[in-house]
């Protein structure tokens, strides 16, 4: 599958997810972009760094939009996150792991759960990088008010 068939994917099942968690219609392309932008990063990555490396630099990228979007949309950050963040879970890791361990091939159990919580690690670390930098930071993204002598 190409890069940008699985770019497609992920824009769906972020816009598919959203529909889930209850995010407001009007957000729908704001959460596909910024799911479809995390795994463009993530894909892109894959061929030169490890997986928690590229996770990493996905979900730097997802938080920081999400925030972004967040200031100029003026609602909370949430909304985007945990949608746009939605592609990186490494479900299919958890899932081997499982696999693995009912059919009692412990080795690949044990390489896959660790690779999986690599990734989760990863996650979890880009989400608190990008949370401690101040909302300032994200000022430029804010709609300008029209004052009532500009109309």
């Amino acid at each position: 599958m190409s890069v940008i068939a699985e770019a497609a994917a992920a824009v769906t099942g972020t816009v598919a997810f959203s529909l889930l968690f209850g995010v407001p219609g009007r957000f729908y392309p704001y959460c596909g972009l910024i799911g479809g932008s995390g795994w463009l990063v993530y894909a892109g990555l894959m061929n030169g760094v490890t997986a928690p490396s590229a996770a990493l630099a996905a979900t730097i990228v997802v938080i920081l939009l999400s925030r972004t979007f967040a200031v100029r949309e003026r609602c909370p950050v949430t909304i985007f996150l945990i949608s746009g963040i939605f592609p990186l879970v490494p479900g299919a890791g958890v899932y081997w792991t499982a696999y693995y361990i009912v059919t009692n091939e412990l080795e690949l159990a044990v390489r896959t759960g660790f690779l999986a919580l690599k990734v989760a690690v990863a996650i979890v670390l880009g989400i608190v990088f990008v949370f401690e930098l101040p909302q300032g930071f994200f000022r430029f993204a804010a709609k300008k008010q029209v004052q009532s002598d500009d109309i």
